[in-house]
């Protein structure tokens, strides 16, 4: 059996032109190619085709599947791109009908069964974690389907779930990725710009889960419980990339790198004693930082740690997450800076209950914090986030799934008008960055980012169109 796996573009674009965002930041679809690995260990081939690394679209896509020959297509779709998934679906049920067609991902897993009802293309889903359901099914030739858990199907005509599926409680046992199967990995795959010291790099996982219950969070996929790799196979792990790919830099993707705080000590006295020749970025939680475990992550090679601070008003802040005092936020990320690592800073916002004025408060905070660079998004509510539940009441919400890629105003807090968000997201954007502390910041990335330096150069004339259509 040959299963191949497709993960689609989706409409993460906006405007005409080139997809800028994808020329600066390219991750490597690490769930599809987790199963991948699983399959491949067991004795089941797998192929996959990433629509953001390949030029093809539309009918050539579905021609350039078609020829593959698989006995078995598999989906992994977000919200966004889970039309146009499905369009591609139906595109080879066309020329194929007797092709088994599986769904999974986030998308799939929010939403459950109830996709199998209205959209016919869908022969089978996977809810939960994809590894252990993709090969019982692949070994059960897709027959008897309701006895193996995780899968949706249809009984009747109706979506039905056969049992829920217990998640893997010892990821050590799975396998790296199957990075081989990206024809151009790691050249078409990359860091978000001046993210990184070193060329080439990649993003790996090391964890799944998360134990906190932030509103706009989504935790289908992997439940709320926190499962973790070992310090060794995550050098081991480093250690293949830097012999396989001459990775150099990697980003770990986790959403809460630095909660187990034993298991980021033994990593980086691991790697640190490995001589490991690879640095990397992570993320952490402010009330996970001190100034020796900032200590261990400098020695051991990190570059860059990300916080998710998302707002500057305490109101907001405790109605959507753990709160956190602003006062500390401010001296957690000065100690990242005197540890000499970069600061980034991730923000949100037109979550509900926010104002113009709260906003505004996240701006001026914003310019206030230690940090060398912000990423901003815009508040989507996905199906499976706790926040979801009773969204409409909020405010406006235009639940358009192709549109639902936080940078889309698909929701508006009651208030307050998408024009105004607009401009307010742009405002966030150009106050930041037009500063001179940033632009030395940038400035330096000659010679600490050589290559993020020689890419923005080769990419200027997109970039000079690009930027003539913001009003930054």
């Amino acid at each position: 059996m040959k299963i191949l796996f497709v993960h689609p573009h989706g409409s993460n674009w906006m405007g005409e032109g080139t997809d800028i965002t994808s020329l600066f930041n390219l991750m490597p679809p690490l769930g599809i190619m987790s199963i991948a690995a699983y399959l491949e260990a067991r004795g089941v081939e797998t192929e996959i085709v990433d629509c953001y690394g390949t030029a093809l679209r539309g009918e050539a896509l579905v021609a350039e599947i078609v020829r593959r020959r698989p006995d078995v297509v598999a989906f992994s779709c977000t919200t966004s791109s889970f039309l146009e998934g499905y369009a591609l679906a139906e595109a080879l049920k066309e020329r194929l009908p007797d092709l088994p067609v599986v769904f999974g991902g986030a998308h799939a897993c929010s939403v459950g069964v109830s996709l199998l009802e209205r959209f016919p293309a869908i022969d089978y889903l996977v809810i939960g974690e994809g590894e252990k359901t993709m090969y019982e099914l692949a070994a059960a030739g897709f027959r008897d389907v309701a006895a193996i858990p995780g899968v949706g199907h249809r009984q009747d005509g109706v979506g039905t779930l056969s049992a829920p599926r217990e998640l893997i409680p010892d990821l050590d046992s799975l396998p790296f990725p199957a990075y081989r199967r990206l024809p151009d990995f790691p050249r078409r795959y990359t860091l978000p710009l001046f993210s990184y010291p070193k060329a080439p790099n990649t993003s790996i996982i090391s964890s799944r889960g998360c134990p906190y219950q932030c509103s706009y969070c989504d935790r289908s996929v992997f439940s709320r419980g926190f499962r973790f790799n070992s310090p060794e196979y995550i050098v081991e792990h480093l250690k293949m990339l830097h012999r396989d790919f001459g990775i150099r830099h990697a980003f770990f993707y986790d959403d809460l790198f630095t909660t187990d705080r034993s298991r980021v000590a033994r990593f980086c006295e691991l790697k640190e004693r490995e001589r490991l020749p690879v640095g990397y970025n992570c993320i952490a939680r402010l009330e996970h930082v001190d100034g020796e475990l900032l200590r261990l992550l400098k020695r051991s090679g990190c570059w860059q740690v990300n916080f998710g601070i998302e707002s500057g008003d305490p109101e907001v802040i405790r109605r959507h997450r753990k709160y956190y005092g602003l006062d500390e936020v401010q001296e957690k990320l000065a100690q990242v800076r005197r540890a000499g690592m970069r600061v980034k800073g991730l923000f949100m916002i037109g979550l509900p209950g926010e104002s113009a004025a709260s906003i505004r408060r996240t701006i001026d905070y914003a310019l206030r914090l230690p940090l060398d660079e912000i990423n901003v998004t815009k508040f989507t509510p996905f199906p499976g986030a706790p926040v979801y539940r009773d969204i409409r009441e909020q405010g406006e919400f235009d639940e358009s799934w192709p549109l639902m890629n936080c940078m889309n105003f698909v929701f508006v807090p009651r208030g307050m008008t998408r024009e105004e968000l607009e401009g307010l997201y742009d405002e966030f954007i150009r106050r930041f960055y037009r500063r001179s502390r940033i632009h030395w910041g940038y400035a330096q990335m000659l010679w600490k980012s050589p290559e993020s330096i020689l890419r923005f150069l080769r990419h200027l004339p997109e970039i000079l169109r690009f930027a003539t259509r913001q009003k930054w």
